[in-house]
């Protein structure tokens, strides 16, 4: 009897561990795809903006970013894993849920209205207004999101070649690999898996230059089309839960706080990038996968940054005519945060190049600019 039992529970076990291992076995399994150039993959994932599709994805970042004061919910995003169930039934009508541990934070996008639900708050907070300025959001490391938003800024200025296909989420899926051209960007290359027939991005990894593993992989492990529900896609009031009505730039987070300042044409070899009317206190400079931009941001999150930045492991700067910064150096982005003699603003300058170059943008601010 005891000899019957325990091969019962072992086949139960059996039986679990290969339910557990069900993932891993079907990533292993071959891929077989159609034949397509690069061109044609790139141009089947631009094209797939507008389908229909409901899933579970994962986003796994090693950033390497130190947590500052008005930007913490981005540190906090750029590293570590967020788990997202996402729902799409158009670019401009979509949901995705964070789930955590303590509960979840859903954002809805319907046309022009979004709200937020914070189970752990019980709290549903409208967005009115237009967010033309925003930090980034999980939303924005959803696969298909992240893999369009790369490859519609990258343009001309990357190469693309054609990656082995993988399994993906159960499916077959074809690799495009993008490598910037300028040698300046901290990103080694990107690859992109995405459904071969609809070209719906299935997962996106982002390497660092000269790194073996990804600074930024974003995957759905389950992913289908949808035919749209308006139940899911509006938000549900239960009993006793609160509801609130904020403005979009409430949202902003230290972006309120922009400075405008005069900038010039070009910084470090790099042309300013033309911005529409909403975007102007931002100069972004350069291109593709090599760009930064600079901002001015004042009162007291500005006049922190340099601090909190030190007490956080970056690098003093010493800047032309006494000013002063904090260098702040990550696998896939670089900052320096400089401070002129004036403290009433401090200027940010982030992207995805290398130091030299924000240290040459932000010496030439100093010098040619006279801030």
């Amino acid at each position: 009897m005891k000899g019957q039992v325990a091969y019962r529970w072992a086949a139960v076990a059996a039986g679990v561990g290969l339910l557990c291992a069900m993932p891993v076995i079907a990533s292993a399994l071959p891929a077989s795809v159609p034949a397509l150039t690069a061109g044609q993959l790139r141009g089947r994932i631009l094209a797939s903006a507008r389908l229909s599709y409901a899933g579970y994805a994962e986003s796994d970042a090693a950033f390497g970013l130190p947590s500052l004061p008005g930007l913490r919910d981005v540190t906090s995003l750029l590293d570590g894993v967020t788990k997202m169930r996402v729902w799409q039934a158009a670019p401009d009508r979509w949901r995705v849920d964070v789930l955590s541990d303590t509960g979840e934070r859903d954002t809805y996008q319907l046309g022009r209205r979004s709200y937020i639900w914070d189970s752990g708050a019980q709290l549903l907070t409208e967005i009115r207004g237009r967010q033309t300025l925003r930090l980034p959001r999980a939303a924005d490391l959803a696969p298909p999101t992240l893999a369009q938003r790369l490859l519609s800024e990258t343009g001309r200025q990357a190469r693309y070649s054609v990656a082995p296909a993988l399994r993906v989420a159960g499916q077959a899926a074809a690799g495009l690999r993008v490598t910037p051209s300028d040698p300046a960007s901290t990103i080694g290359h990107i690859d992109i898996w995405a459904d071969p027939g609809s070209g719906l991005p299935l997962m996106v990894q982002i390497f660092a230059r000269g790194s073996p593993s990804p600074a930024l992989r974003s995957q759905f492990f389950q992913v289908s089309s949808w035919q749209p529900d308006k139940a899911v896609l509006t938000p549900q009031r239960g009993p006793g839960t609160g509801f609130t009505v904020t403005s979009a730039g409430n949202l902003s987070g230290a972006l309120k706080n922009l400075a405008g300042m005069a900038l010039p044409g070009q910084l470090a070899g790099r042309d300013q990038l033309p911005a529409s009317q909403e975007y102007e206190p931002i100069g972004v400079y350069g291109g593709g996968l090599a760009t930064f931009v600079v901002l001015g941001l004042r009162g007291v999150d500005g006049q922190r940054l340099i601090t909190d930045a030190l007490a956080a492991g970056g690098t003093a700067l010493d800047l032309p005519g006494g000013g002063s910064g904090a260098l702040i150096s990550a696998p896939l982005l670089n900052a320096v945060i400089a401070q002129p003699p004036d403290p009433d603003t401090v200027v940010l300058l982030a992207g995805t190049v290398a130091m030299p170059v924000l240290e040459q943008a932000a010496a030439a601010l100093f010098t040619e600019v006279g801030l």
